[in-house]
Parts: C-alpha cells; structure tokens; sequence
C-alpha cells in the first residue's frame, strides 16, 4: 500500500476546456490514494478537511521534471482538473507516479468496462486500496511500448512536416540511418529493461533500515561505518524520504555536498568561518535570508561529520536556539549525521590550538540520540582485503598487513591502456602530475566549457562542483567519471577509462574506453549544487576530469578500478585508510612505499567508537538483532 499512497501540499486547480486556470485552491497535508472501485478501475482519493473527493482515472497526464524536488503535477482531462503537488518526499512521489502510471497503462491493456454495463450492474459500490506495483505490471507496460516500438521501426508512418504550410510526406524518404539508428536502440533499451529494478530498487541492509526507521521515527541519528559500507547510498535515501522543503542537506566540504545536491555546512549556517564571537556570529545569521532558513528548517543532514570542529558544532547549536527561539536541543532540528571519524579529522590552521572533534562538543552529547555503526562492507569483496583495511582503519598493522601491502608494489595494473590512478596526499602534486601527462600527448584535443547557471557564482560553482568550468582532453588522456551514471553497468563516480577518441560532430563529445569494457560517448550532465540563502546553482559539463592523479581528499566516496597510491608524505591520522579504501581489490591497488610507520588513529576516536560497539552490542543482545524497518525498535530502547 505504500507505494499508492502519499501526503503533500496540494494545489488543485479547475480548468476550462482549453486549459485555463478558473479556480486554485491550496491545501497542506492532503492524503492522496490510488484504489479501485467495484468494477477494478482506478480511482484517485484525496483526504483533506474532513472531506474525501473520489475521481475515476482513465486519461492521465504526469509532470515530473522537479519529481527530485517533490514536486510534480497530475492532470486529469477528463474532469478537468489538474493536481499541483509539492514539498513531498521524492523516493515516495516517484514511486506512486510510477504506481498510478503503470497501473492505468495495465488497466488499458486489458480494456475499461463499457459505462452501459457500468450502468446495468448491480455490484454495489466499493473502494479497495491499490495493490502494490508487481514485476508483472511493470512487464505488461514495458512489453506493450517495445512492440510499439518495433513496429514503428518495421514499419514507418506518415508524418507531418512544415515547409510554409503543413503537407504530408512520406516518412521513409525522411528517416536517416542515425535515426533509425536510434530507434533500434531504444527499441532494443526497451526490450532489456529490468522491471525488477524499479519494484526491487537496491535494498537497505537490516542495520541501514535501522537507520532509516530511527530517521522517520524524528530521532536525532549519527550513522557510521568504515569505507565502502553505504553510507552515502543510505544518506541519498533517507534525503528522498524526508519533505523537501523543510530538509537541508549539507556536508563539511564541498565536493560531498555536491554528491548530496547540498550546500556546505558553513554555508547553511551563515555564520562564515564560525571563528568570530558567539554574538557576532548570531547576528550574521540573523541577515533576513539566512535566518529564514533556520525557522525553515526541520531536518537537517550533515555529511562527512568527521571534518566538522566540534568548537564550530557547539557554536552553531547555540545559534540554532536563537534563532529558531526555543531552548530545545539544536532549535528542535532533527539532526541526521554521517561520517567516520577514522577518516579525514578536523583541519586546523593553528597547530597550538587541540583538535575537537564534534564527539567531544557539549551539543553532541546534549543533541544525539541515535548512535550506530553499519558493518557491512559493499565496496571490496575480497575477505582478506575487507580485513587489512579494517585492521589499517583502527591502526593496526601486523606482519601479515605489512606484507600484504608491501606486496601489491609488484602488481602490473595497466589494462588495455587505462593506467592506474596516483593519489596524492597533496593538491599541488596532483596539478602537476595531471598537468605534466597532459602535455606530453600529441593527440587531437578538445575543451569543453561549462555552462553555469550563473557567472557571478562560478568561483562557488568551482568549489562545490567536481569537475572544473574549463576541461581539456585529448586523445589518449587518463581519465574518470566524476559521476553516477549507470552504476548497474559499472559506471559509477571513480570509473577509470581512457579517451580514445571524440564524435564526428560539431559538438565532439569524448569516446572513452572504461575499465570494466564498455566504450561509450560521454555526454554532459547537470551538477545541482545549494549555496546560501537557498540559491540553487546549476552547472552542465562532461563528467570527466583528468586521472593520472587524484587527490586523497577528493577521492572521498569514490571506488577505483585501479590505483596507486605513495604514502610518503602521510600527514594525517586516518589519511592512509581512506588512500587505501578506494581501491576496489587488491589487484586494482600498488602501493609504491608502505611504511608501517604511515598507520594511525586517534586514540580519542578509537575510545569514542569502542563505547558505541559497546552499546550496540548490548542493544543487540536485549532485542535479538537489529530489527527491518517493518519491526522497529520501540522509543524506550533507542
């Protein structure tokens, strides 16, 4: 039943014959049901001010170009009537967008039932939820638009063209060979899709629903895990079950803010670097623009937390009270925060002043109510590899480690010309590096511009978005996606590849040879970026950027197929795991230096993490095991 159901700001507007608006009403928190009535057909339900309209389905028209937003627009031309729907979470409206659509198409196949037998029937009137979208739907519908397909192909219709005035030609003298190029392709996409994926999306583990139930439960939830564990899918989808309006993604740096289509911390905040008074920093957030977001916002998500000074958590909680006027933990925000603090720690500029992690702050302790640790390691499938990283995470490193790093300085990790990437503890050496094997290729090269929503924010843009405005490549060019784009065919954000040529067209798009062998022409997407004040920037590049070397920073988040890694010039407690963790096996990983010495962890983190395994064990202990979202643990035991 969850998929046919969902609660949003509706705006319902009447229209005329031809489309006009003649009445807008609003309404908050209308309940929209899909169900049938006694002859199988679908019905719309919606509940609002005690009162319950009911409209039969049988021409339909959806708009969801800002479904990511939560917003979409349901048109129902039969009553003249069209549905504005907003502020409701976006995995939710997808997926009863996706219920109402497919099951009508199915309804359609089958046939509607005449309105005099409609009229003659004697079955009284009934009102059944909807059952949930099935791989056999989704089968019905996307068989019925292949064969549509293949005999638009097999057998072309007549079209229209305008030349002056409208007359009609034959369309097979039209149709290219691209063109028909094309439709076999998305023919052929059609008759491949997997319905499965869209009724059976990748499922949350039982420890990661934990998560999820503590979130929509209103607790105040700090999620962690090593490398590699899905937390970035599970914050993406904790992001899509919350209301858009009143949920701000942020992260501690901008290239993770850009991933989660957020904006900084700081940047929410509004209180620039929070190292000014407290007083101060309060009347920055009081600038009209900014403290609307804080009376706004009712959750609010933090990526890479280990990044965040706990000096600047205890500031910003204080300034949530103010702000927000009560004297509730944080303003009464939720808070939803993730990160691990084996990783990248707190930068300080000033080596005489203590690094605080946001663990040790006063708010931390007064504001977190959930604490828990994901296990599962998705990322490598290697056992023996899940167990040196786990072991280089908390800073251990036996004979056995050692000798299996040191190993992997042998390995021949060049594959059909896509070399491995060098990860760098340092900015300036990854500029050089990229900037030196760029130069020495002679091929034929291309640069491609970005376009920004906006000039006057390109210097944010260039800081929050991860691929630059102005991008060289050439023939021959070490390269790697800088997003996901179709992660079930191993297309993902850290894909290696290398450019081995670029179309024959005015715009000559990148041909590049990935890792996993797929050879594709790689287009420009759009990057959605938050700054402050609720300004989206927008930038449209290709998502590539130049890989003979990375920063450690930056790879944050990614896996590599094949990379390479010096840990000379280590300078961070946790900056060897996280160098060592993108590597998705132990084959795709040389290490040119290994050192035991380079291993290390705060031993304040380590305590900090030795007290939550401790009570999680006890949690588990006295409720059996972590609990799926449809069995959640009651408040008392949180």
């Amino acid at each position: 039943m969850e998929s046919g159901c969902i609660s949003c700001t509706v705006t319902i507007e009447e229209l005329t014959s031809t489309g006009d608006v003649i009445k807008k009403t609003q309404h908050r928190n209308i309940m929209l049901v899909l169900g049938r009535d006694q002859f199988s057909e679908m019905i719309l339900k919606l509940s609002y001010s005690k009162k319950e309209v009911k409209y039969p389905i049988r021409e339909l028209v959806i708009h969801k170009k800002f479904v990511k937003d939560g917003k979409a627009t349901i048109k129902l031309p039969d009553h003249k009537l069209q549905f504005l729907l907003s502020n409701c979470p976006p995995d939710k409206l997808i997926m009863f967008l996706k219920t109402m659509h497919t099951k009508l198409e199915c309804l359609r196949q089958k046939g509607f039932m005449s309105m005099r037998k409609k009229f003659l029937s004697d079955v009284p009137k009934s009102f059944q939820d909807i059952s949930p979208l099935t791989i056999k739907d989704l089968q019905t519908v996307h068989s019925a638009k292949a064969k549509l397909e293949q005999s638009k192909l097999a057998a072309p219709t007549q079209k229209s063209t305008v030349t002056g005035k409208r007359k009609r030609v034959d369309e097979k003298e039209n149709v290219t060979e691209s063109q028909m190029t094309m439709q076999a392709k998305r023919a052929k996409s059609l008759a491949m899709m997997s319905p499965s994926r869209v009724v059976n999306p990748l499922k949350l583990s039982k420890e990661q629903n934990t998560v999820l139930e503590a979130v929509l439960r209103k607790r105040n939830v700090f999620f962690t895990g090593s490398a590699g564990t899905g937390k970035s899918f599970l914050l993406k989808r904790i992001i899509g079950a919350l209301p858009p309006q009143h949920t701000f993604a942020t992260a501690s740096t901008g290239v993770a803010a850009c991933h989660i289509g957020g904006t900084t911390l700081h940047a929410f905040a509004g209180i620039g670097s929070g190292r000014a008074a407290l007083q101060q920093c309060v009347e920055l957030a009081s600038r009209p623009q900014v403290a609307q977001q804080w009376k706004k916002c009712h959750h609010l998500i933090i990526d890479e937390i280990s990044m965040v000074d706990g000096d600047f958590f205890d500031k910003l909680e204080t300034v949530a009270r103010v702000m927000r006027q009560t004297d509730e933990p944080f303003g009464g925000i939720q808070l939803i925060v993730c990160g691990d603090f084996l990783q990248l720690p707190p930068v300080i500029k000033d080596q005489a002043v203590k690094r605080k992690f946001c663990f040790q702050s006063r708010a931390w302790q007064k504001c977190m109510h959930v604490n828990l640790e994901l296990s599962e390691v998705r990322r490598q499938s290697d056992r023996h590899f899940i167990n040196v990283l786990q072991n280089i995470r908390i800073g251990r490193c036996s004979d056995d480690v050692q000798n299996t790093l040191k190993a992997t300085a042998r390995h021949n990790i060049q594959k059909d010309g896509i070399l491995a990437t060098r990860l760098c503890t340092h900015k300036e050496d990854v500029e050089q590096l990229n900037n030196h094997h760029l130069q020495k290729l002679t091929g034929e090269s291309r640069m491609f511009h970005a376009t920004d929503t906006d000039p006057v924010y390109s210097k944010q843009i260039n800081n929050l978005c991860p691929v630059p405005d102005k991008l060289l490549l050439r023939l021959g060019a070490q390269v790697m996606l800088a997003k996901n784009m179709e992660v079930q065919r191993g297309l993902v954000n850290g894909a290696r590849g290398v450019i081995t040529g670029f179309e024959n067209s005015s715009d000559g798009f990148p041909r590049v040879k990935f890792a996993c062998g797929l050879e594709e022409v790689i287009k420009p997407v759009r990057w959605a970026m938050k700054a402050g004040s609720g300004v989206v920037l927008m930038r449209k590049q290709v998502p590539l950027k130049l890989a003979w070397a990375i920063s450690i920073h930056k790879s944050q988040g990614m896996t590599l197929d094949c990379v390479e890694i010096s840990l000379a010039r280590v300078f961070e407690a946790g900056q060897a795991y996280v160098a060592l963790s993108r590597a998705k096996s132990l084959e795709g990983l040389r290490v040119l230096d290994f050192d035991r010495s380079c291993v290390r962890a705060n031993t304040e983190v380590l305590r900090f993490y030795h007290k939550l395994q401790l009570s999680q064990k006890m949690l588990q202990t006295s409720m059996g095991d972590y609990v799926a979202a449809d069995a959640p643990l009651p408040p008392s035991h949180w």
